[in-house]
């Protein structure tokens, strides 16, 4: 039984592959916190034919809701910033604008100042992050405003005004358990780093995994959790202080995965009562091997 048992699980190593989609509900950021977890079941959207169908960010403009995600089909070897409109992949269109869209692209966090709609997508291997922000009428076109941070991959950043200032978080590639934080007193004006850079947490609180979002006038910052598995689970954290010379944390809660796609879960983000998240499962291939061997040869330049 046991030799049955370690040839199942060889074989599985090496012919599944990880599967992402994406999912939505009815919750709010309110009741998250009360009750610490999904409410409900999650409405999944029929897979896509990619590999790769995560990151999503939502937003209503006039009364429309725009789903933002990131899209890797494998062989491409690249992710793309994706745009639907309809909450289903059948219409989605590629979001065109961002400087040098040959590089890989995910993580398109979106945010709105004074009913302007930003974005800044993760870029980390053009070394940059970026501004841009969204026409209204043209949902999928993105204008280059300026560039916030360079020099360094900066992975999952993430912005958010609070205190009467911008405050940006981020992570650098390869480098775990390190937190960097940035700020500033207008999208126009300089970020500066925080006086303690880079800041030693968890290793489940570097990464952001959504949207900062504020209840009761509390902060807090959802990040991914890597204990089990890339992509496993995600932390609720509430920043209990933040200056230009402090920060505090607490973590809250954990946010599991759910079937079917009960192997991963890596971001979450609200929009007029909706929640989306991603999930993701295994997945059989036959050329499971390949995939693997040619995503670590990947993972080696970057």
């Amino acid at each position: 039984m046991k030799i049955t048992e370690t040839i199942s699980k060889f074989l599985d190593k090496i012919f599944l592959y990880d599967r992402w989609n994406i999912g939505y509900l009815r919750q709010t950021p309110e009741n998250l916190i009360l009750t610490q977890k999904l409410n409900g079941d999650v409405n999944w959207l029929t897979e896509d034919t990619v590999d790769y169908a995560a990151d999503p960010f939502v937003i209503q403009v006039n009364s429309k809701t725009h789903l933002y995600y990131e899209e890797l089909n494998f062989w491409k070897g690249k992710g793309e910033i994706m745009m639907t409109d309809d909450m289903l992949f059948k219409s989605k269109k590629k979001v065109k604008g961002i400087v040098n869209d040959a590089i890989h692209l995910s993580y398109p966090y979106l945010f709105t100042v004074q009913n302007q709609l930003y974005c800044i997508p993760e870029t980390a291997t053009a070394r940059q992050v970026a501004l841009y922000q969204i026409d209204e009428k043209d949902p999928c076109r993105f204008k280059k405003i300026r560039l916030l941070l360079e020099g360094e991959a900066f992975v999952d950043s993430s912005i958010v005004h609070f205190k009467n200032k911008y405050w940006l978080f981020s992570s650098m590639s390869r480098k775990p358990g390190k937190l960097y934080i940035f700020h500033a007193d207008g999208l126009d004006a300089p970020f500066k780093p925080h006086s303690l850079n880079p800041i030693n947490v968890a290793f489940n609180v570097n990464r952001s995994a959504g949207r900062l979002f504020i209840v009761d006038q509390r902060l807090y910052m959802p990040t991914q959790n890597p204990e089990k598995c890339y992509g496993g689970s995600v932390m609720i954290n509430e920043i209990t202080n933040i200056s230009e010379t402090e920060f505090q944390y607490q973590t809250v809660f954990e946010l599991l995965p759910q079937p079917p796609y009960d192997k991963g879960l890596h971001t979450i983000n609200f929009a007029g009562g909706l929640m989306v998240i991603d999930g993701k499962r295994k997945v059989f291939s036959a050329l499971g091997p390949l995939k693997k061997i040619i995503g670590k040869i990947r993972n080696l330049k970057f």
